[in-house]
């Protein structure tokens, strides 16, 4: 696992707009400390030290943050897997081994939208933004169901090979190695044992 590509809001700083990014940066790393669960507004204006009509002026509500975030999360994702799909255009097995890689590779460097991925983060939250990473994660899969479909024409896998049975499981997979790595505490990576894992995943 070495996705030096993979940005971080962590790693970002305030420019222009630069409040409005640092609400989210902050916001993200609320979400992947202890007992985090659940992130009022007015436990983010404290930890930036403004009022809460302040973040106010910059999202009209914390629905709308964290859709900042889910944006976020869309853009790098989707723009990574452009990248890798258009680096291997003619190897589908390369392009499902590396978007798995890559997707693991955010998770890790970004615990707090882990968090928002699995979901965990927006219980309690507007179900529009559960609808909102439910259409993220179909689209993730979908680009592995590309993958194999290439996999296939290229005679890397077997042409009776059930494309969206092979995609499933694969996403499941990722599913899994995230919701695990939120529930340990962000202790157990995501990328753990991957290598090794993908035999039997992927080839």
């Amino acid at each position: 696992m070495n996705d030096s590509t993979t940005p971080s809001p962590r790693q970002a700083r305030p420019k222009r707009g630069g409040r409005r990014l640092q609400i989210l940066q902050t916001l993200a790393a609320m979400l992947q400390e202890p007992g985090g669960d659940r992130v009022t507004t007015a436990a983010l204006a404290g930890r930036l030290q403004v009022s809460e009509a302040a973040l106010y002026r910059h999202f009209a509500s914390k629905a709308q943050m964290f859709e900042g975030l889910i944006e976020f999360i869309e853009s790098t994702i989707f723009g990574l897997i452009n990248q890798i799909t258009t680096q291997h255009a003619d190897d589908g097995m390369r392009q499902l081994r590396d978007i798995v890689a890559m997707l693991l590779s955010f998770a890790e460097k970004n615990p707090g939208m882990t968090r928002v991925l699995i979901g965990d983060a927006l219980v309690t939250e507007d179900g529009r933004l559960q609808d909102r990473i439910n259409q993220l994660i179909d689209r993730i899969e979908a680009s592995l169901k590309q993958a194999v479909r290439i996999a296939v024409a290229q005679g890397r896998l077997p042409q009776e090979t059930d494309v969206a049975a092979r995609a499933g499981i694969v996403l499941a997979y990722v599913l899994g190695r995230w919701l695990r790595y939120a529930k340990s505490g962000f202790r157990r990576t995501p990328g753990e044992l991957f290598e090794q894992q993908a035999l039997f995943l992927i080839a």
